[in-house]
């Protein structure tokens, strides 16, 4: 005997609507239904069937679409940073190049970053196979095509079939159903990663300010900690300074040039990361950086209903929402299919030497003898209650990091606030009266120096805290709109 089975092309997904529960009944109804011999005359409810199957299979599928997802997740994106993502696959060096010509700002960087990083079009590569997922999940399983002959005696003896996935095309809504949901969980994920790429753009560009800024004060810093160790060796080798003195400003001036290097590898480390985060390379790394960072803001932001916006735009509060819902439609799929997993149906019909042709159709049935299901639905059912209480988790985080994130925001704007408007004018109006005392020669000049390192301090305490405030500010926006990404705190 000679079997042959061949498949036949891919069939079109159907856009039949039949529910979990449906196709459940479906199934155990033709399960117990006694079937008619194999070998019979095609009726013409047969041929109907036949006819309704294939108008099913050509009623159009689910087809990849043009941009794969990504105007949904440039909207979602820009909805939340101001800034939309852009998806040249090869990099726009004109508006590059347009962004870099002036010095950059903090929501240029953002742009910059959304239209220039590889990482981030490497992650968008992902939504495609999302989609391909959806797409292949409304076609069915391609029907096989049976061949069978037999010789003996004198005669020959030709089975011929022709089968189709009945139960594939029972469940084709439900597991249409759910790969849409994770299709769906895939742009909110790739979202999430541009909104995440725009809150770390944002942190490192402060962090490169404030670092070259307080660079440029740690070099003055330095100047008037060599200024004084000179005056203070003179003055020590004419007798009118102790060598204890000249010692204490030597060392006070090693460590002012210990503390401008270390602050200008904090530059450098700083400019970096934010380079890296940029995807610039080559000639592009010279961006210009503005000399100090953007003022303060009038008043603090009112934050009366951050707790209700966070759980319904947090882009993780969201994918949690959608992966329990996946996941429960996962389940209802699983219970329908418990029992019955194979059912295929199609037509067949019998040739031998010297009889008429015999037509008829052919079931395939799988029988639940050892796997009765129960294993595939209590997973199922584990795997649900996982998403819940995953769920339950990430909205207990969310409401916590943003009023913790409002809490840093508000400090950090009043310290920043208060070093602004009271211990800088404080520190200056010091300085002028021991100038006046110095001028008046009621002051050394060592007194004008140290007072000098005073205010110099001052003023690089203020320029950190003014950076701790946009920072707080960033991570605040990113509590609200976008998620912190960590799924196990």
């Amino acid at each position: 005997m000679k079997r042959l089975r061949l498949p036949f092309p891919a069939a079109a997904g159907a856009s039949m609507v039949i529910s979990a529960q449906g196709a459940q009944i479906a199934a155990v109804r033709a399960a117990s239904v006694a079937l008619p011999p194999t070998r019979t005359s095609c009726t013409p409810a047969l041929t109907r069937v036949a006819v309704a199957l294939g108008a099913v299979l050509l009623a159009g599928c689910a087809s990849l679409s043009d941009d794969r997802g990504l105007n949904e997740v440039s909207t979602l994106t820009q909805s939340r940073v101001g800034q939309a993502v852009q998806f040249n696959q090869q990099p726009d060096a004109a508006r590059v190049e347009q962004l870099l010509a002036q010095p950059l700002t903090a929501d240029a960087a953002v742009q910059l970053a959304l239209l220039n990083n590889p990482s981030l079009k490497a992650s968008f590569a992902e939504l495609g196979v999302a989609e391909a997922d959806f797409v292949q999940a409304g076609r069915l399983r391609n029907p096989s095509f049976s061949f069978s002959r037999v010789r003996g005696g004198g005669e020959t003896e030709i089975d011929r079939g022709v089968m189709f996935d009945l139960a594939g095309l029972l469940t084709l809504p439900a597991r249409t159903r759910i790969e849409k949901g994770r299709y769906e969980q895939a742009k909110l994920l790739a979202a999430s990663q541009a909104v995440q790429l725009a809150a770390d753009t944002r942190r490192a560009y402060f962090m490169a300010v404030a670092a070259a800024q307080s660079a440029a004060f740690a070099e003055q810093v330095r100047g008037a900690a060599e200024a004084g160790a000179q005056l203070a060796e003179r003055m020590s080798k004419a007798g009118n300074w102790s060598k204890l003195d000249e010692a204490r400003e030597r060392a006070f001036c090693q460590d002012a040039i210990t503390q401008l290097k270390r602050t200008q590898h904090e530059a450098t480390a700083s400019r970096e990361r934010l380079i890296r985060l940029l995807g610039l390379q080559g000639t592009e790394q010279k961006l210009a950086l503005p000399d100090r960072l953007p003022e303060l803001p009038a008043q603090p932001r009112d934050m009366q209903d951050a707790e209700a916006t966070a759980l319904s735009q947090r882009l993780d509060v969201l994918m949690a929402r959608r992966d329990s819902e996946a996941t429960a439609s996962a389940l209802g799929l699983t219970k329908a299919t418990a029992f019955v997993n194979v059912l295929d149906a199609g037509y067949a019909n019998k040739s031998t030497t010297g009889l008429p042709r015999e037509n008829g159709y052919e079931v395939a049935l799988e029988l639940p003898i050892f796997d009765w299901g129960g294993a595939k639905v209590a997973r199922a059912e584990a795997l649900y209650m996982q998403s819940v209480h995953r769920t339950a988790n990430v909205a207990v985080r969310a409401r916590s990091e943003v009023r913790e994130a409002y809490s840093a925001y508000r400090s950090t704007y009043d310290i920043a606030r208060h070093y602004r408007d009271e211990v800088v004018p404080l520190r200056k109006k010091i300085s002028d009266e021991v100038l006046l005392r110095y001028n008046g020669m009621l002051a050394s000049v060592f007194e004008l120096l140290a007072d000098s390192r005073e205010q110099l301090n001052s003023v690089n305490t203020a320029i950190e805290t003014q950076r701790d405030f946009w920072i707080a500010d960033t991570t605040l926006q990113h509590a609200v709109h976008g998620g912190s990404g960590n799924t196990k705190d």
